[in-house]
């Protein structure tokens, strides 16, 4: 049980019950996003009466807006220690996300959107921070863990979305909004209780507010892992569009995907992230995974081309060695987000990470729907080769990345240049 009283780091604050409270606050909040997720669409649509093209576009105002949180937040996470910022930016989650339920104007959805995609930004950043000082001697093997967790927390909240959705009514819709608004609050008061309150760590002179944008291996990293993050997209949205509009499988085939999806990311998660620890391994990690899509991308473009009770089955396969790269390449991609940041700027490094990532999610739709879509079959194996390119490359950025730290870490010679060589 998650005792109360969470002090400093330095008081002797067991680490397991840290990371015990991260995961049930984490995957208390993320049942409460897999109910929001699922149906929110639908509630603005058809509860709010908003045009979907009006969604859409407050959705995108608001996602590039939330961009702007994440390094600043990561440097508040830094200088004032991450908890205090994390659990500020999960209490104005709760109170934007209640306040959806309240929306009657496009122009009031895409200030509280914005509001809401800031202080989750905020989140990611600061709690990236919290995990990274909570990961104890094996942070790989924990971070593997709290994902699956995560994943987990997700199946549900969808689960219980598809219940109100089945209802139908405004009451069914406002309370999955107001249930994700609680797990925020929920999760902040878990963590308050069971995480410290980690002190900043001593900065050297030379930090500076934006250091992070002139470490060119991390910078390639974060590009690195932007350009992946289109595998995400592939499952949840191009595959269903392509078997929908190029395949005769039965509809039910998309629910059964996603179930696959989430399961097999649930049952690897922990045994395959806990082997990537090292810098060096997590570039292997990258290019195992670019390799995995190479194989499944072409599978799901044969879909179009075999029998009807075929497609199905072909899909899931696809599907299966798909979320196999996806747990290879999330492993791969934590690892280096965490052991390649200073310990003093895990904020700030962690700032950026997301935001490289939600910016490769913004962009993922129009990338996968109007070139890949667009190009059917040929498009599939175009996202294979650039899916696995991307993975190539994550061994030599890893190895630049060690490189630059250690030649960083190597102590300046004392006296002048001739007596320093003497």
């Amino acid at each position: 049980m998650i005792r109360g009283g969470a002090g400093d780091d330095t008081a002797g604050e067991p680490t397991a019950r840290a990371q015990r409270a991260l995961i049930v606050g984490s995957f208390v909040s993320r049942v409460g996003n897999g109910l929001f997720n699922t149906a929110a669409i639908l509630y603005f649509t058809l509860v709010v009466h908003l045009p979907a093209t009006q969604v859409g576009a407050g959705l995108t105002i608001a996602g590039l807006g939330g961009l702007l949180a994440g390094i600043p937040a990561g440097n508040l996470a830094d200088r004032y220690g991450p908890r205090t910022v994390w659990l500020t930016a999960l209490a104005l989650q709760a109170v934007t996300m209640a306040a959806f339920v309240t929306l009657h104007s496009w122009l009031a959805f895409t200030l509280v959107a914005t509001l809401d995609r800031l202080a989750a930004t905020a989140s990611g950043a600061a709690g990236g921070a919290v995990v990274a000082r909570a990961g104890g001697e094996r942070p790989a093997a924990f971070r593997a863990r709290l994902r699956t967790f995560v994943n987990l927390g997700v199946v549900v909240g969808t689960l219980g979305a598809a219940v109100a959705i089945q209802i139908g009514t405004r009451t069914a819709y406002t309370a999955l909004i107001l249930a994700n608004a609680a797990s925020f609050a929920c999760a902040g008061l878990i963590a308050l209780r069971g995480v410290p309150n980690y002190r900043p760590l001593p900065r050297p002179a030379e930090h500076r507010r934006w250091s992070v944008l002139a470490d060119r291996p991390y910078v390639s990293f974060v590009a690195l892992y932007s350009a992946m993050g289109l595998q995400y997209q592939t499952v949840s949205l191009l595959l269903p569009i392509w078997l929908t509009a190029h395949t005769d499988a039965p509809r039910w085939t998309v629910a059964a995907l996603y179930a696959v999806n989430s399961g097999v990311c649930v049952l690897l998660q922990s045994r395959l992230g806990a082997r990537v620890e090292t810098p060096g391994q997590g570039g292997r990690a990258f290019r195992l995974a670019g390799l995995l899509f190479l194989v499944s991308c072409p599978l799901m473009a044969l879909t179009a081309d075999v029998p009807a009770w075929v497609a199905p089955v072909l899909a899931v396969l696809a599907v299966c060695v798909h979320s196999v790269g996806e747990v290879w390449e999330s492993s791969g991609g934590f690892t280096l987000a965490f052991t390649l940041a200073p310990e003093h700027a895990q904020g700030q490094y962690q700032g950026l990470f997301g935001i490289g990532f939600d910016a490769g999610q913004a962009l993922a739709p129009l990338l996968l729907t109007g070139v890949v879509l667009a190009l059917g079959q040929p498009g599939w194996l175009l996202l294979g080769a650039f899916l696995a390119g991307v993975g190539a490359a994550g061994p030599p950025v890893a190895a630049w990345a060690e490189r630059s730290r250690a030649a960083d870490a190597r102590p300046e010679p004392v006296g002048t240049p001739e007596q320093a060589g003497a």
